[in-house]
């Protein structure tokens, strides 16, 4: 950055309906990958500082928990977390399945999980009428690519007509579409302010955790029921070896004993899998080899275990 330049730094909420887009839309705008991306929803379970910098404004991205009906402590804590996230933004991004979205609005044949989608993003429009004043909201339409060129106008007009947002830009965060835009604007709504973090540093999250959510994806993609939800992942080993690689154990929680086989698998395939899946990310993040050892307990209460809550940043009264 030249003198004449004047830096700009601030955060920006991204907030959305679970299974949105909002963390792969997250690691497009960072450029790396520092939030976990699955085809399952309510998949990020805490706040995730991606760092993006955007010419001279540096642009600390909160990727927050999807905002739906909440019903156990964790669901709760999942979306206070996604609000709070919108505290002291500088700039909210609001991320819509804008497929899902379309074929409500259009009437044409749409699932359960599409007008369950469409619900949780009215929510999340009703919350933002009341938290959003003063601080831009910018709608990122996302998926767009997706969406048939006669069902994406209405799709706008339908959200332009709220009066809720500063923006609406059409994107595909996987396929680059309206991405430059959305960057734009971002930069621009930063206010002028030394930078928050060094330029070159992608995440404000500390390693053990980020470990942890890469071996959470994993399983994620590994295990097809309702597994990943009753699960947790801990990292409890992080030792620098004087070779330079890393040594790390983690421990997957599980509420049941019969759950266990089911992460295991038949021979020990399916733990395997989720470890070499795991290893390889987590090599291609660190740039060093990785010995990566996973073990399965039986935790009953992890979600009622106040020392989890805090160690993810969540509040567990709430």
């Amino acid at each position: 950055m030249s003198k004449t330049d004047t830096s700009r730094a601030g955060f920006c909420a991204v907030i959305g309906a679970p299974n949105a887009g909002k963390s792969t839309l997250t690691n497009a705008l960072v450029g790396e990958k520092v939030s976990i991306v699955t085809h399952k929803v309510q998949t990020t379970r805490f706040q995730i500082r991606g760092i993006a910098m955007l010419g001279t404004s540096q642009v600390v991205l909160v990727d927050t928990p999807g905002i739906f009906a909440a019903k156990s402590r964790l669901d709760r804590s999942m979306v206070h977390a996604a609000w709070t996230g919108t505290k002291d933004s500088s700039a909210i991004i609001h991320v819509v399945d804008a497929p899902a979205f379309a074929r409500v609005l259009s009437g044409a044949q749409s699932s359960s999980q599409d007008r369950l989608a469409a619900k949780d993003t009215d929510r999340v429009m009703a919350g933002l009428k009341k938290r959003a004043e003063n601080t831009p909201v910018f709608l990122a339409l996302n998926k767009i690519d997706q969406v048939a060129g006669e069902d994406a106008l209405p799709l706008i007009a339908h959200f332009g007509d709220t009066g809720i947002y500063d923006a609406i830009v059409p994107v595909s965060a996987t396929g680059g579409v309206g991405m430059d835009q959305l960057k734009d604007l971002l930069a621009a709504a930063m206010p002028e302010h030394p930078y928050l973090f060094p330029p070159d540093q992608a995440a404000d999250v500390q390693s053990k955790i980020i470990a942890a959510e890469i071996t959470r994806e994993k399983l994620y993609l590994q295990v097809h029921d309702e597994i990943p939800y009753e699960s947790m992942v801990e990292t409890e080993s992080w030792k620098n070896l004087r070779n330079g690689d890393v040594r790390i154990e983690q421990v997957i929680y599980v509420r049941k004993d019969s759950q266990k086989p089911i992460i295991l698998g038949a021979g020990g395939r399916t733990i395997k899998a989720i470890g070499a899946a795991a290893r390889r990310d987590m090599q291609d993040w660190l740039g060093v080899k990785v010995h990566l050892f996973l073990f399965v307990k039986v935790r009953a209460n992890w979600r009622e275990d106040k020392e989890r809550y805090t160690e993810f940043g969540l509040e567990f009264d709430v």
